[in-house]
């Protein structure tokens, strides 16, 4: 029975240090687990924490600055975001409208140009007593709107036979012979079209010649808006490139209608490459019309007529040029005629264009230059604005004067 007892003793002691042993284990497990926690890193918003361990330890943006003292807060500056440029606004392409019947609208700018002829005349015409005296001073009116001797001396002759046949004067007789004769004389079956579509598989090619100070390359950049409101796919060549800024304002005005400028970006290039350049580019792009605008002057000791000579030459070693248009200041009267001349001699010109036609200009200077030349008047430039350049409408123009 003792035996028994002091087993049952051991047994007891024994338990009671397993579990003894077991609590203090227990303890020591719970204490390194707070230990960990306390020892961990943050968690960032966000972030799951079973990703905690993939994280490098430190962050390009982010930047944890120690507390400056005891208990201060740390704190996290975040690199601001690169600020990105606003992309630049887009041109905006201007649609002009049709330039049928341009003509008909400016009648009045053109009226005021050419109330020599009209109101002069009729004045003189009308008086009743048409002597020798008054039909001088008819010739001298129309020879100063600057006529021509030739034309007036037809116009006269036509007026006197008329009114020595009918023997009628009032105005409104009168006014109907002026617009007859005057119509003969501006020749109003001529063909002012311009050719401005494609012939066969290469663009027209159009010439633009003048002296500067005419409003050449202005009106280059007017004509392509006519031809834009025409629907026309149009290139521009500037080849003017002696003057400065020439190619600057030629590439202006082609982008307000969405038309592109060939040009060179160094001053005084070769004019011929330039054009050359332009028609090549109008080829391989398939437009309708390659428009060329030229120097009027030059700084070197090439003459201007030679010059324009090569750039032709150039030009026609790959294309046909369609048409060399003339551009002229109204308001130069027989200046302008010989410039007409030389400019003809070179390159034979198929047309031309008269400009400031609004200002001081004597509207005589149409029939003058048509006759001299032998070619037609194709557009008249009446004002100063991107849509003051019209095609030049015969009937239009006798009526812009008598009426």
């Amino acid at each position: 029975m003792a035996d028994v007892d002091t087993v049952l003793i051991y047994v007891i002691v024994g338990v009671i240090v397993l579990l003894g042993a077991i609590a203090y284990g227990v303890s020591l497990i719970a204490g390194r687990r707070r230990t960990l926690e306390r020892e961990a890193p943050p968690v960032r918003p966000g972030l799951p924490a079973e990703d905690l361990d993939r994280q490098p330890p430190g962050d390009a943006t982010d930047t944890v600055a120690p507390p400056e003292h005891p208990g201060a807060r740390a704190t996290v500056e975040v690199e601001p975001e690169p600020e990105v440029a606003p992309a630049p606004p887009q041109p905006t392409v201007e649609r002009p409208a049709s330039a049928r019947g341009r003509l008909q609208r400016l009648r009045a700018r053109l009226a005021r140009s050419n109330s020599s002829i009209g109101q002069g005349l009729l004045a003189l015409l009308s008086r009743g007593k048409l002597d020798e005296e008054t039909w001088e001073e008819v010739e001298d009116t129309l020879i100063s709107s600057d006529l021509g001797v030739e034309a007036t001396m037809e116009l006269v002759e036509s007026l006197r036979t008329r009114v020595k046949v009918d023997g009628a004067t009032d105005e409104a007789t009168v006014r109907g012979w002026l617009r007859e004769d005057l119509l003969a004389l501006v020749q109003p079956d001529m063909d002012r079209r311009i050719t401005s579509t494609r012939v066969g598989d290469r663009p027209a090619v159009i010439l633009v010649v003048g002296v500067n100070g005419t409003g050449k390359t202005t009106t280059v950049g007017k004509l392509a808006r006519v031809l834009v409101a025409e629907d026309r796919e149009v290139l521009l060549g500037a080849a003017d490139t002696f003057r400065a800024a020439a190619a600057d304002q030629l590439e202006t005005w082609g982008a307000r209608v969405g038309v592109p400028t060939v040009r060179s970006d160094k001053d005084g290039a070769d004019p011929a490459a330039v054009a050359f350049d332009a028609v090549k580019a109008g080829i391989e792009e398939e437009v309708d019309v390659v428009i060329i605008d030229t120097a009027g002057r030059l700084h070197n000791k090439v003459g201007l007529m030679d010059e324009l000579g090569k750039v032709k030459r150039v030009i026609e070693k790959q294309s046909e040029i369609d048409e060399v248009l003339l551009v002229l200041d109204a308001t130069t009267g027989q200046n302008g005629l010989q410039q007409a001349k030389v400019f003809s001699e070179a390159v034979d010109v198929t047309g031309i264009v008269l400009t400031k036609l609004d200002g001081t200009a004597k509207g005589g200077i149409v029939v003058a230059v048509q006759r001299q030349l032998g070619v037609p008047v194709k557009l008249v430039g009446l004002g100063e604005g991107p849509d003051d350049l019209a095609p030049f409408d015969p009937e239009a123009f006798v009526d812009a004067i008598v009426m």
